[in-house]
């Protein structure tokens, strides 16, 4: 028997029920119209959006989104629905897969794996369930599982065993660079253990520091895919099956590393400042590599029209620097304005001169001019409604190479988590698209220009070394005495080691930003600012 399932590769809003309830509506209805599917799945905790967070722990929305599943009811015939919500029993919240037709609830199942690790944190809010349930549709038996369920050895096996055929697993698996890979090697594994076919159904959009990729896939029961959706993209598919057979379609390519970096950046930017009701973004441009690959993505992701770079240049400018950034405003088409620094700087200067006399100038009167920037930039991001983007990227988050209330101030920091040599490589990269970034920005030693003729590499020791020393001991949670042996000179180690472990406190106060590592600061990384702990 023939039997058509959509995959419903949605968008969600976190916390607004109502429009979640709307979309989900909208896309059976299209399913079961345009595309004839019998049944469509939603990702994992559609009602609410994921994740929820602490919006879990409150009554009200959790009993708004209990009513949501009896509004469903009562507004979709026609077509089978299987979708996740948080479902309330007594005292207990469960993180629940439905399945709704033609207004009866036909089978609900209870996520039993519920991830606490990285960015999750689903045993602060739900019970485990310890069933595998398995329903009839049309003459096939079907199970249901949760993401972190298709992970773990044994569900699968056991939902098997309870009769499906066919299995429905519905998603909310976040992106890191190469997730996509590992995600479709695991569980193609399982599946072909298991040998029987698997439609795994993937939230896409940016959340926060979270973007999820989608591509949605379908396994057969050989453990190869036979279909793949777009990565990215919002797409509501189908896939028929011939009893517990599916029939193969077309797979979506996948882009590669850095593509997939750049396209998770952009997919970053939009939903942040969609769903938070900005009017567009603006940036400080400096004629510097990291505000050059902001501009870029900020551009791609918004449009032209809503993006707006201020040139805020100081004594210590380079006149190639001012050209470059009115070069890269230009080409992308973006407005933009300039707006010395110098007379703010004066005034501060002056005001502060009889408490600092007898002092001598040091990082103090550098954080200034950065300070007098980031008053610029947050004037006009109030007054026009627009989010205010920072520039900084990763390398400088790990070792405090940013000025709190300066080149920190913003709303949202879309390269925070991309080390430096990565930003290189993503601006290289955009430049194949189309060339918008001035080569000679690439290529001139970074500089944050608040000094006479300063370079990074004056405080910092070269990107080539550091980023591979910030990795090991950031993401990857080596010891100074590991990352020696790896061959890194010991200075170079302990320097950089000294500046991550004292630097929290900034990071603490930096704006949520784009997570595309394994180990992101915030939500993955989670360190003490007050700590006796050393690192070397």
């Amino acid at each position: 028997m023939s039997l058509k399932i959509a995959l419903a590769q949605i968008n969600f809003l976190v916390g607004n029920i109502a429009a979640n309830v709307n979309n989900i509506i909208d896309a059976a209805v299209y399913a079961r119209d345009q595309l004839n599917a019998d049944i469509i799945v939603f990702p994992e905790l559609a009602v609410t959006g994921y994740p929820a967070e602490d919006l879990l722990l409150r009554a009200d929305f959790i009993a708004a989104a209990n009513n949501a599943i009896y509004q469903l009811i009562d507004r979709v015939v026609g077509i089978a629905l299987v979708l996740g919500f948080p479902e309330q029993d007594g005292d207990k919240l469960y993180n629940s897969a439905v399945v709704l037709h033609d207004g009866v609830i036909l089978a609900c199942y209870r996520k039993q794996a519920l991830p606490n690790y990285g960015v999750f944190d689903e045993q602060r809010y739900f019970t485990a369930g310890s069933q595998p349930c398995v329903f009839e549709f049309n003459g096939t038996f079907i199970g249901l599982t949760i993401c972190e369920d298709v992970w773990k050895s044994g569900i699968i096996a056991a939902t098997q065993q309870a009769g499906a055929e066919l299995l429905l697993t519905l998603n909310a698996s976040p992106f890191n660079s190469g997730k996509i890979h590992q995600r479709e090697a695991v569980i193609c594994e399982q599946v072909k253990a298991a040998q029987i076919p698997l439609v795994y159904v993937n939230q896409v959009g940016g959340q926060d520091e979270l973007i999820f990729d989608g591509a949605s896939f379908v396994i057969d029961a050989t453990g190869d895919i036979v279909f793949r959706a777009e990565e990215f993209k919002e797409q509501i598919s189908v896939v028929e099956f011939n009893g517990n057979k599916p029939i193969k379609l077309a797979c979506a390519p996948l882009y590669n590393e850095i593509s997939s970096e750049y396209q998770a950046l952009v997919l970053g930017i939009k939903d942040y400042v969609r769903k938070n009701g900005f009017k567009g973004a603006i940036l400080g441009l400096s004629g510097g590599i990291d505000s050059a690959l902001v501009l870029a993505l900020a551009v791609d992701a918004l449009g032209a029209d809503k993006v707006e770079a201020i040139l805020m240049p100081s004594r210590y400018t380079q006149n190639m620097s001012n050209e470059d950034a009115v070069l890269e405003a230009k080409i992308l088409g973006v407005k933009y304005h300039t707006i010395p620094i110098e007379p703010a700087v004066n005034a501060f200067t002056d005001m502060l001169a009889e408490v600092f006399a007898g002092t001598t100038k040091d990082a103090t009167e550098e954080n200034i001019q950065a300070r007098c920037r980031g008053v610029i930039l947050m004037a006009l991001s109030n007054k026009q409604g627009k989010l205010l983007l920072t520039t900084g990227n990763k390398s400088e988050m790990s070792v405090g190479y940013a000025t709190l209330y300066g080149d920190m101030a913003g709303g949202f920091a879309p390269i925070k988590d991309v080390p430096k040599l990565l930003v290189y490589q993503l601006a290289n990269y955009r430049n194949t698209l189309s060339d918008v970034i001035p080569v000679r920005v690439i290529t001139r030693p970074p500089s944050a220009e608040l000094a006479p003729d300063q370079v990074d590499a004056d405080s910092l020791p070269p990107y080539e070394v550091l980023d591979p020393i910030l990795e090991r001991y950031v993401e990857l949670d080596q010891s100074a005495e590991t990352i020696i042996a790896a061959g890194f000179r010991h200075e170079d180690v302990a320097r950089a080691i000294s500046l991550v472990d004292r630097n929290e406190y900034k990071r603490r106060q930096s704006p949520p930003g784009i997570r595309i590592t394994e180990k992101a600061f915030g939500r993955d990384r989670r360190y003490p600012i007050t700590s006796g702990y050393k690192g070397i």
